[in-house]
């Protein structure tokens, strides 16, 4: 999604959870300095690299407890890529696979992530306003390729392709960088994984915020998109108007936010 579009979903985000814009632009600038410079440059050359032109399975933490189904995916020359949204990196490793790139906010078992960054995985690291301590504690540790993103517009060496929460930014950062496929497995927009009961505010009400985004994503792309059950099987992609879900602003304002 251009940002011009994107930027007035972000603006009620940012207004109903309180976020603060010079918060987000100290935590981007605090990433800038801790990215090594060949890390920062070229972010969407390096990501797309990953992606175009590949089915790309998003990995989720929810759901049952099993791994990607690789093979039983429509058949294609160079096979599915995996995208981890940050806790999930660790049921792609305990299933043997490494994911192409792993969309994360460190909020999640951050060694796993070093780990699958050490083996191949690019990280995508996201600068969020309450994050920048977890930023330089974690980002000297990961030793291998990594990229910048943060929630304000698209700079040299941070990208905004849209998105929320891990998972949902996973999936915009696919359709952007031209998946030819989208599958997502291990979603459940109704609690956080692992959750005993009902889950903490403010979880629930960023979970329907990542339905509602990866409805309107899908309604307006012409990427193929749907969710795989444990089996492989496919289940048709959520649609704007979901019961719960948010009402977003409209897709047609393309007025940049004053947010920024």
């Amino acid at each position: 999604m251009e940002y011009e579009l994107w930027a007035p979903y972000y603006e009620r985000i940012a207004h109903e959870f309180g976020y603060s814009p010079a918060a987000e632009a100290a935590s981007a600038e605090e990433l800038l300095r801790l990215l090594p410079p060949e890390e920062a440059a070229a972010p969407v050359l390096r990501l797309g690299s990953r992606l175009r032109g590949r089915d790309v399975i998003v990995v989720g933490r929810g759901g049952p407890d099993s791994a990607p189904p690789m093979g039983r995916l429509p058949p294609e020359t160079r096979g599915p890529v995996l995208v981890a949204a940050d806790g999930a990196t660790e049921r792609c490793l305990d299933a043997g696979l490494v994911p192409a790139i792993v969309v994360t906010d460190l909020d999640g078992p951050l060694p796993i992530e070093v780990e699958a960054n050490a083996r191949g995985a690019l990280v995508l690291l996201h600068a969020h306003g309450d994050n920048r301590d977890r930023l330089e504690r974690w980002v000297p540790e990961f030793p291998g390729r990594l990229a910048g993103s943060w929630s304000g517009p698209p700079r040299e060496s941070l990208v905004n392709f849209g998105g929320f929460t891990d998972g949902d930014r996973a999936v915009y950062l696919a359709e952007a960088l031209g998946a030819r496929r989208i599958y997502l497995f291990g979603f459940d927009f109704e609690r956080p994984a692992g959750a005993a009961g009902p889950a903490p505010s403010p979880k629930p009400a960023k979970l329907r915020w990542a339905r509602y985004l990866i409805a309107e994503l899908a309604r307006r792309s012409p990427t193929p998109m749907a969710f795989l059950r444990p089996d492989g099987s496919q289940l048709a992609v959520q649609l704007p108007g979901t019961p719960g879900a948010p009402r977003g602003p409209s897709i047609q304002k393309t007025t940049l936010s004053p947010f920024w």
